[in-house]
């Protein structure tokens, strides 16, 4: 003779494997963000309106006190198959 497992086990069980499926779901769609300025957005006083950035394509920005070094903005691999925009601007008032 096989035991059973009451009916009440199993739709616990398989209330908590959606409960979990659901989570792993909404985190693994959170990874995927993507980020768009619209209009009107600055960065320490400058213009970045009109730009996407995602995990492919992303950005670095060092807003600096004084005059950088190397200032303005570049893009650069990353390593990883992507792509940073690094951006060295000093701080407008």
């Amino acid at each position: 003779m096989t035991m059973r497992a009451p009916r009440s086990h199993i739709f616990a069980t398989g209330l908590v494997a959606a409960i979990a499926l659901l989570f792993t779901v909404t985190v693994a769609d959170t990874a995927r963000a993507e980020v768009r300025f619209g209009g009107n957005v600055r960065v320490g006083g400058h213009d970045f309106s009109h730009r996407s950035y995602d995990r492919k394509r992303r950005a670095v920005i060092h807003i600096h006190e004084g005059r950088p070094a190397r200032p303005g903005c570049s893009w650069r691999a990353d390593g990883r198959g992507g792509r940073v925009q690094t951006c060295h601007l000093q701080r407008r008032h």
